[in-house]
């Protein structure tokens, strides 16, 4: 029997939406230890594709209350950190169209800069489909970031104000990628992924979401 390999899961975005820092959480899944790539890239950018490898064994530990019991039957997730700086457009162009599935990373705040529009073109040239990460909730005004929570208990816990300047933000940014003919949807709100595009709130310096 042919050996299944390992999904690809490239991660894409503008130069300092938090790429580097959202995989640094993903490195330590299943470690009491925590990564930091970041700390060692020249100004923290990335400047190269690098890659980081999650098992099986984790990633069944870590989702199994939602997969009813079943298990992943990949020897796991191999994810791809392209450097987002626009000097490097061919190193995302190559890791956006070998990849089964990406994760576009935006800083919510920010919104679409020049290299997440490019990063849409890559991807859907490359008919790759995405999860947008809407990264650093955190910058939001009055924002109350606790390590490590859950986003839904961490919108839970904001206040009115907070939760209306997210929103406000969180439009702007759907209100960019329609501009650019997407769909976009916040993941607890997805009625059928066909038609809308998976968005999630991270917070990559306090690991929410």
């Amino acid at each position: 029997m042919k050996e299944r390999r390992q999904p690809i899961v490239a991660v894409l975005g503008h130069v300092d939406h938090g790429k580097t820092s959202l995989l640094d959480h993903i490195r330590s899944l299943g470690s009491d230890r925590q990564s930091s790539v970041m700390a060692r890239e020249a100004g923290g950018i990335t400047q190269h594709i690098g890659a980081t490898e999650v098992p099986s064994e984790v990633l069944n530990d870590l989702c199994a209350p939602l997969m009813g019991g079943k298990n992943f039957n990949s020897p796991g997730l191999l994810f791809i950190d392209t450097p987002g700086h626009h000097s490097f457009s061919t190193l995302r162009t190559r890791g956006g169209s070998l990849a089964d599935i990406a994760i576009l990373v935006i800083d919510l705040v920010d919104g679409c800069k020049p290299q997440t529009l490019e990063s849409m073109r890559i991807l859907r040239q490359a008919k790759t489909p995405f999860v947008v990460a809407c990264n650093k909730v955190d910058r939001v005004h009055g924002w109350q970031s606790e390590y490590g929570r859950a986003m839904a208990v961490s919108l839970r816990e904001q206040s009115k104000d907070v939760l209306a300047l997210f929103d406000q933000k969180y439009w702007q940014l759907v209100g960019q990628f329609g501009e650019h003919e997407f769909n976009l949807e916040r993941y607890d709100h997805i009625t059928d992924l066909r038609r809308r595009g998976d968005s999630r709130p991270t917070s990559s310096n306090y690991w929410v979401g």
